[in-house]
């Protein structure tokens, strides 16, 4: 076990049994206990690299993830990052990113991607990005899809966080390695572990408490929550994307 990593998983163990988060994880098994996968994961919550590593612990594995670089750049989760080998990823400077994660694969790591690249507000799948898969086909390895639910109700966007005591319950399920051949359709690679990823969101979603009352503001509208619609979480993405794009701009104009 690395210094580093195995500090800040003790760390965040204590954390989640303050918080009396409980864990259900299912398919554990299927974590490859030898040699490089990209582990793809949804996102729901602002915790879920955390929650997601905790699926491969059985199998003694530790996941490299790919996480924006602002992180990198703080000056207390900068060395951590660093110190745990994750990958920091420049949306300007994509390639770099791309190029140590298959570098990772190729030495045997798992190497753990956000194919959705952003939270998602409706707790739906989201488009995918069709990066894990390229990657997966340049580097030889499989895709290991995990499915995370009930992490929305700690932390995730748009809404507080509640960082208590709260006693949270907190599905992941594991599915099995999806090999990936050198010359694959990236696009049909996305579409066939997406379909995957959809599948186990299910069997988590059936193995959760019922949610009712304030908290069926984490529920998908299509199960009968208060949560926005795909269409108009997807909205409101474009917004904050149209609004971070004004506030660049600015900055540019003032500087210059």
């Amino acid at each position: 076990m690395e210094p580093v990593y195995s500090s800040v998983i003790g760390f965040a163990r204590g954390l989640f049994a303050m918080q009396g988060l409980k864990f259900t994880i299912l398919g554990e098994d299927n974590v490859p206990r030898t040699g490089g996968a990209v582990m793809t994961v949804n996102h729901t919550g602002y915790f879920d690299f955390a929650y997601a590593g905790l699926a491969a612990q059985k199998s003694g594995r530790l996941v490299r993830f790919m996480a924006k670089d602002g992180v990198f750049s703080h000056p207390v989760s900068g060395p951590l990052m660093r110190g745990m080998k994750h990958i920091a990823v420049d949306r300007t400077a994509g390639s770099t990113s791309y190029t140590a994660a298959v570098k990772a694969l190729r030495a045997g790591e798992i190497v753990g991607v956000f194919p959705e690249a952003t939270i998602s507000r409706s707790f739906e799948l989201k488009e995918f990005k069709t990066g894990a898969a390229r990657m997966a086909a340049e580097a030889g390895v499989p895709i290991l899809p995990v499915v995370i639910w009930g992490s929305q109700r700690v932390w995730t966007k748009g809404h507080p966080k509640r960082l208590g005591r709260t006693g949270v319950p907190i599905v992941i399920a594991v599915g099995e390695p999806i090999p990936v051949a050198g010359d694959a359709d990236p696009e049909a690679v996305t579409a066939q572990y997406k379909s995957v990823m959809a599948d186990l969101l299910q069997i988590a979603r059936a193995a959760y408490e019922p949610l009712t009352g304030p908290d069926l503001k984490y529920l998908p509208a299509s199960m009968g929550g208060t949560a926005p619609t795909l269409a108009e979480a997807t909205r409101l993405d474009e917004a904050d994307a149209a609004q971070r794009q004004r506030r660049a701009d600015e900055r540019r104009g003032f500087s210059s």
